[in-house]
């Protein structure tokens, strides 16, 4: 039967709803795995679905629908509250009950329901009252509530590879809800269009429909480069890849590999990341990765960002690359976070911090001569190296007295000399 919506866009009107239509992803749903054996059987248990846009995660649940013998209900987590929530639960219970019906309820981009809306599902997942599918884009271990992923199977589905989005065009030019053997496009095209779609099947299929409306019956390479020059970014800024992307950026500086922390950053910039971003995550990098190791890439960073606010894009993307080469090739030291770390640590396992008399405020001199506030302190500057032997730790300290152990990269084998003479004085 024909698609009841011919002017649906295609990728609505050619969602497959059989897994022999179903291209990709063969780790989760190929031939003999446990996911495939289970819908098969109708014998589906809650599950939810990761990854990104255009990767099958809808689709499956459409499959699903197809074949079950269960009552199926849709909610969209960006329309859907609590009440709505608590009213498929309730109708669930009573199929249950009086039709010894499963139910499943499939929920668009449950990531963005709240813990309220999220909790009020628990029961009915957990009883078994509700079978639940969750689609996201989002890693569902951070964005989902850990009683529901404990209680599903997460399945992570991949981009698609550019040779199953070629099978999926080639299907749809064939498909009579799609054209119908009407248009004819050169291969090295349409492989294009699947590269251009980087994984996306949703995308690859409106690309399609975009060149065929355009161009028209016949379809060169040459004709689909000049219509989607800007290539098809799957990149979404608040999305999964948005996070793998920072990640890559940051881990190529921290590896001091400058041309693959410019080729993420460049990538970021292009997809439509917003600049501010990038220059809050360098500042952050300025110190907890390259730290003492190099002083200056924290005032080289806040210097770029400061330039970028004068000037604006597109030239300011010279500052933005600037800071990025810098941080990438300065010698690196994480000895501040791990001074940091460490020590909060030992505050949180300290039964006392009281600040010893010596080192206490006495702004009267009265305080002082009765309660010894300031008794025995040494004026640092009046000794000839500028340092004295003294305890500033809190009173009765018994914990580690050397937490900032600078490396011997960068600046910091200055800062390590002038530490041991100071300890030495201090008595460290």
């Amino acid at each position: 039967m024909p698609h009841p919506d011919p002017h649906a866009p295609l990728a609505y009107r050619l969602r497959p709803t059989t897994l022999a239509e179903f291209f990709g992803q063969s780790a989760v749903i190929g031939e003999g795995t446990a996911l495939r054996k289970l819908i098969e059987a109708d014998a589906l248990t809650s599950v939810i679905f990761a990854g990104p846009p255009g990767t099958g995660k809808t689709t499956l649940a459409t499959i699903v629908a197809e074949t079950t013998k269960s009552n199926f209900v849709t909610l969209s987590a960006v329309t859907s509250g609590v009440a709505d929530i608590k009213t498929v639960c309730i109708e669930a219970a009573q199929l249950k009950t009086g039709l010894r019906q499963r139910t499943v309820l499939f929920v668009d981009e449950i990531h963005r329901f709240n813990k309220s809306q999220q909790d009020a599902l628990l029961p009915s997942v957990e009883s078994g009252t509700v079978v639940l599918i969750g689609a996201t884009t989002e890693n569902p271990y951070f964005s989902v509530n850990s009683a529901l992923i404990s209680r599903s199977q997460v399945f992570l589905l991949k981009p698609l590879s550019q040779d199953d989005l070629t099978k999926i065009l080639a299907r749809a030019l064939k498909h009579p809800d799609g054209f119908a053997g009407k248009i004819t496009i050169a291969k090295d095209a349409l492989e294009y269009i699947a590269m251009l779609a980087n994984g996306d099947a949703r995308s690859a299929l409106n690309l399609l429909e975009l060149a065929c409306v355009v161009i028209g019956a016949k379809i060169s390479r040459a004709q689909a480069e000049k219509l989607l020059q800007e290539r098809y970014k799957r990149y979404d800024r608040k999305g999964e890849d948005h996070y793998d992307t920072i990640s890559a950026f940051i881990k190529s500086m921290r590896g001091s590999d400058v041309d693959a922390a410019m080729l993420w950053l460049f990538k970021m910039i292009k997809s439509g990341e917003d600049p501010r971003f990038l220059f809050r995550r360098m500042m952050i990098f300025a110190s907890e990765d390259v730290g003492n190791a190099d002083p200056r890439a924290l005032q080289l960073v806040v210097s770029s960002w400061q330039a970028f606010e004068m000037v604006g894009l597109p030239e300011g993307e010279f500052f933005l690359a600037h800071a990025c080469v810098y941080l990438a090739q300065a010698p690196k030291s994480n000895s501040v976070t791990v001074a940091k770390d460490t020590i909060k640590a030992a505050i949180d396992g300290a039964s006392s911090l009281e600040v010893p008399l010596h080192l206490r405020n006495a702004p009267v001199k009265a305080m002082a001569e009765k309660h010894g506030y300031h008794k025995g302190y040494q004026y640092p500057h009046d000794a000839a190296g500028g340092v004295v032997t003294a305890d500033y730790f809190p009173a009765d300290w018994k914990g580690a007295k050397r937490f900032y152990e600078p490396t011997d990269r960068g600046f910091e084998q200055e800062v390590a000399k002038r530490m041991k003479t100071v300890r030495s004085v201090l008595g460290n």
